[in-house]
């Protein structure tokens, strides 16, 4: 079942149809919410509360459109201000076996050690950028959002966009202690 039947089972009153889309799109859904939240129990909030918001406004989404652009744009939203309603930034040090459980790619033991050092260090940076910065590397490296789709998702201009991916590529890489020229 695509998508589209998901939905119309949905506005007919079929939680079925919320079932189907719940379990296509959960995991993606909180993977993102976590990498801007930094916290698994919220980010699951956020995935949660979203689909229950997306479920009672269902009438109004057009089966037209995809519905996953729709769901992550809607979860980056909601992660975005959760952490703003939150004057606190979570540490991924409380993190780390969740971290670890995505290193599942690695070829030999030693690879493994290496991509995890890697990936703890990006993710102790990334938890250092502001909200803001964190949502728009999500957007484009995780959910691998074009700068229009970006802006479109942020309500931004374009400009804003480019402005906001590139201080927080910079931003990553002193963090991360790299030297490089900012991507224009």
């Amino acid at each position: 079942m695509d998508d589209a039947q998901a939905i119309r089972r949905l506005k007919g009153g079929d939680l079925g149809g919320l079932a189907i889309l719940m379990e296509r799109y959960q995991v993606r859904a909180a993977r993102a919410a976590f990498l801007i939240t930094h916290d698994q129990s919220v980010a699951q909030d956020v995935v949660q509360e979203t689909l229950i918001r997306i479920c009672q406004r269902i009438h109004q989404f057009d089966e037209s459109r995809p519905f996953e652009p729709y769901l992550m744009r809607s979860v980056v939203h909601a992660a975005l201000n959760t952490v703003r309603g939150s004057d606190r930034l979570v540490s991924l040090e409380d993190e780390s076996d969740e971290v670890e459980s995505l290193l599942d790619c690695a070829a030999s033991v030693e690879s493994q050690v290496e991509y995890a050092q890697l990936q703890q260090k990006i993710l102790n940076a990334l938890s250092k950028l502001s909200p803001r910065q964190r949502a728009v590397i999500v957007q484009r490296y995780y959910l691998e959002m074009s700068e229009q789709e970006m802006a479109s998702a942020l309500d931004a201009a374009p400009g804003t966009v480019k402005w906001l991916l590139n201080a927080a590529r910079g931003q990553l890489r002193r963090l991360l202690g790299q030297k490089g020229e900012t991507d224009e």
